[in-house]
């Protein structure tokens, strides 16, 4: 699989692996773990409100033990359940799901 970079979120259905192509490119220290301040980066990309409030939420909702950040193919599952629970009207208002 290429790895692609996104500035948006994809349009159409979203994959766990878009998901993670576009939350790498927030990875600002390249440890392979999103922290909540990388989050928040990403969901103020996507014009979120309250971003910093979503992401402590995404990271806690996500983060199954409990490091600080998330990483693997689960948290990043667990991370994009949480995002179409609760940004689901935004990324359709987008249109990007």
């Amino acid at each position: 699989m290429a790895f692609v970079r996104y500035r948006a979120l994809p349009r159409g259905e979203l994959t766990v692996e878009e998901f993670r192509a576009w939350l790498a490119q927030f990875d600002a220290d390249r440890d392979g773990r999103i922290s909540r301040e990388e989050l928040q980066h990403a969901l103020q990309s996507l014009n979120v409100w309250f971003a910093w409030w979503k992401a402590r939420g995404g990271v806690r909702a996500a983060d199954a033990n409990r490091d600080g950040g998330v990483a693997g193919e689960e948290e990043v599952a667990r991370l994009f359940a949480f995002a179409q629970r609760n940004l689901h009207a935004k990324l359709t208002q987008l249109g990007y799901y």
